[in-house]
């Protein structure tokens, strides 16, 4: 596959960020983001009935209508300015790239011979968690759909958390190190499917009438994966070990009062399953039962959901849940496994103007995570991977990984 880039040029907002704007202060969980850009694809198929010539008016609907977009997510058009944390909103613009790709295989556009699209984006995790870049997604989307950003269907957002949600003199910790970077030699990014059918058998299984509720399909999905990470573990240090599963929550929904629904910013929180190795254990040579993982997720999640958090402690609440999972990291002798899902966000109703993808992926990562996304049809999960290089194909050759997933080539 032969890839061409043809264009690349900032985009800048049509209308100038007014003056009173320029300086946005970063929020305390912001500020302690580490400089990663999370990506996400979406792929267009081709349409017979579109031309060069309509292909390239999609181009220019999609540079028009994200110039557009950009006056109401100003920020992504400004500069992180590292030294006081803050972003300069000068409307110097966001960097987009054109490409065009030989071969019909099915912010970057790539424009493939056949006619198809993909539409990549990348946003800084300093300005942005999942939640608020689905946000700039949909918006930029809707614009290009309907003609513009006067559409009501436009989302209006809010990037001033620190006028919501008080500091009253939060000190900042010290900058712990996240879950071990592999680097690009280092680390392997695979991706396998749990199709509807597997989940359904999954969630009957690891089911026990002392759960307070029914597994949902991330939790078995989560417990599955974990548990082969466990069983990797084991085969590397000779010893089962004490073993943290963390994923991200979003945690608009618990804020009392609730924050503007489309405020924008980080607002994550880890719901964090704790499997204990006792140390009159440590000759223990078999990995829990899934159930028994299931049980602490539903857990850890439910916790975590279910708590409310008043605006003078969401920042507090935050930066403790972030510390905790980074001080297991420092001691060595627990492994931490982190997740994120992306299922349920409306991905697969993202549409541009000329219809909905027909897939949604993402990207490798430096750093060890697993990542789940819906499948097209909504009933199955992909969990993107990205693991130590040599450890992923013992992962790989777990029995019930085997048996529950199918790998798909990236």
């Amino acid at each position: 596959m032969e890839v061409q880039i043809t264009g690349t040029k900032l985009i800048k907002p049509s209308a100038p960020t007014p003056p009173h704007l320029r300086i946005l202060k970063l929020s305390p969980v912001d500020q302690i983001q580490y400089s990663i850009k999370p990506a996400a694809l979406l792929y267009y198929p081709a349409d017979g009935s579109a031309g060069a010539e309509e292909v390239e008016r999609r181009i220019n609907r999609l540079e028009t209508s994200l110039s557009e977009t950009l006056t109401r997510f100003y920020p992504l058009a400004g500069r992180y300015i590292e030294e006081g944390n803050w972003i300069d909103c000068k409307d110097e613009g966001v960097e987009y790239f054109v490409a065009k790709v030989k071969g019909c295989q099915l912010s970057e556009i790539n424009m493939f011979e056949c006619g198809g699209l993909v539409i990549g984006i990348r946003v800084s995790h300093h300005l942005f968690d999942g939640f608020s870049a689905a946000c700039f997604i949909t918006s930029w989307a809707t614009a290009s759909r309907n003609g513009g950003i006067d559409d009501h269907e436009v989302i209006s957002p809010t990037f001033d958390l620190t006028s919501f949600l008080p500091e009253n003199g939060l000190r900042l910790p010290k900058m712990k190190p996240r879950p071990p970077l592999m680097g690009a030699d280092n680390g392997v990014t695979k991706r396998i499917v749990f199709d509807g059918a597997k989940i359904s058998a999954l969630r009957a299984i690891s089911h026990d009438p002392s759960f307070p509720r029914k597994p949902s399909r991330v939790e078995v999905v989560t417990a599955l994966i974990w548990r082969a990470h466990m069983g990797v573990s084991l085969a590397k240090h000779g010893r089962l070990r004490t073993s943290l599963a963390a994923h991200s929550m979003d945690v608009r929904t618990r804020i009392v009062p609730p924050l503007p629904p489309s405020s924008c910013g980080n607002l994550v929180s880890r719901a964090t399953a704790r499997f204990v190795v006792a140390e009159s254990g440590a000759g223990n040579t078999e990995v829990p039962e899934l159930k028994d993982l299931v049980g602490l997720l539903i857990g850890s999640m439910t916790k975590c959901k279910e708590t409310a958090v008043t605006r003078e402690d969401v920042f507090p609440t935050l930066l403790r849940t972030r510390d905790e999972l980074h001080e297991a990291v420092e001691k060595g002798e627990v492994d931490v496994f982190m997740f994120t899902s992306w299922c349920n966000f409306p991905a697969y109703k993202i549409d541009f103007g000329w219809g909905k993808p027909v897939w949604v992926s993402r990207i490798h990562s430096g750093y060890e995570a697993a990542t789940f996304l819906d499948t097209e049809g909504g009933d199955g999960t992909e969990a993107w991977l990205s693991f130590n290089k040599l450890e992923m194909p013992l992962f790989l050759q777990d029995k019930d990984i085997l048996a529950f997933t199918y790998l798909e080539a990236l």
